[in-house]
């Protein structure tokens, strides 16, 4: 069964005053340690998020309300998101990878090495139209036996990638981040927008014709409280964040205009349902859910 909590909606700017929904927040399941990396599956009406530190993924079907279990063991994954086919792809702190889950159930792995050096923990996932596949590298899994298995780092720093879609080629595109996590492209891919955890704002980046990225300007700081992890946009270009107790929202021109506030710190977002206007929310032990008049961002399997 679900239970829900009053929506609080808190307007900073007048440009988010068109924002609402629900006058509730539904909590459609708790009991896991750290939630994260939702992802909708249209065809099947149902959501797959991570519980990590219970090496875990869980299922919501959306027709029953039933939850169960979709992995485990699964990797301690965390981020998730869909290709241009449909199929799942993730990212596995203990297994150090990232990885593809085929049609049949079959898993490939898409990137678990740079330079012949085991990467970190791929934290976060996005697949551009091209059907690149981009990822943040910090080491969370890696710091203890948490989120994954306690080990040294084999590559100095923490990174963002690319994998490319036809070679199989797994290069950095940006090297110079503390701890990145979150990251979503803009509505036409020309930008590329990613969390710095530790840094506590948000950057943007130009997308170059070669995937290569340029630029990396601050578009966001944060507040001590404002731990930024999860990105997802919306159908206007707005950039939804996770960060501490709220969905933090922001204009295209970087603007916070408002928060959805939250009884637990977040971790990440998704945009589902018959119409994208359905958004998922990971936070700490529990997955909120909230149908709003705001559509999320075309994904990528649905072309562009």
């Amino acid at each position: 069964m679900t239970d829900t909590i009053p929506t609080e909606f808190e307007v900073l700017d007048e440009r988010f005053a068109v924002v609402g929904g629900d006058d509730y927040v539904e909590r459609l399941h708790t009991g896991t340690r750290w939630a994260e990396g939702p992802v909708y599956f249209p065809a099947g009406r149902f959501l797959v998020w991570s519980d990590i530190p219970n090496e875990r993924m869980l299922r919501w079907d959306e027709m029953t309300g039933a939850v169960g279990l979709f992995r485990q063991p699964s990797g301690y994954t965390n981020g998730n998101t869909l290709d241009r086919e449909g199929r799942l792809i993730s990212c596995e702190h203990g297994n150090r990878r990232v990885t593809r889950t085929e049609h049949d159930g079959s898993i490939t792995v898409v990137a678990d090495r740079w330079e012949g050096r085991r990467l970190n923990s791929p934290n976060d996932v996005v697949v551009r139209s091209d059907g690149s596949i981009w990822f943040t590298d910090p080491p969370y899994g890696i710091l203890s036996n948490y989120e994954g298995y306690a080990a040294e780092q084999e590559i100095d720093g923490c990174h963002v990638y690319r994998a490319d879609p036809v070679t199989g080629e797994v290069r950095v595109v940006a090297d110079d981040f503390a701890r990145p996590n979150g990251l979503a492209f803009s509505l036409d891919e020309s930008r590329l927008y990613v969390a710095d955890t530790r840094m506590k704002h948000l950057r943007v980046f130009e997308v170059r014709e070669d995937g290569t990225l340029a630029g990396g300007k601050v578009f966001a700081e944060g507040t001590e409280q404002d731990i930024f992890d999860g990105l997802r946009l919306d159908d206007t270009g707005r950039v939804w964040a996770a960060a501490g107790r709220a969905l933090l929202c922001y204009d295209p021109d970087g603007t916070l205009i408002g928060r959805l506030k939250l009884p637990e710190p977040t971790a990440n977002l998704v945009f589902g349902g018959l119409k994208r206007n359905r958004m998922f929310i990971t936070a700490s032990s529990s997955l909120y859910s909230l149908m709003t008049n705001v559509t999320g961002a075309r994904p990528v399997w649905a072309g562009r």
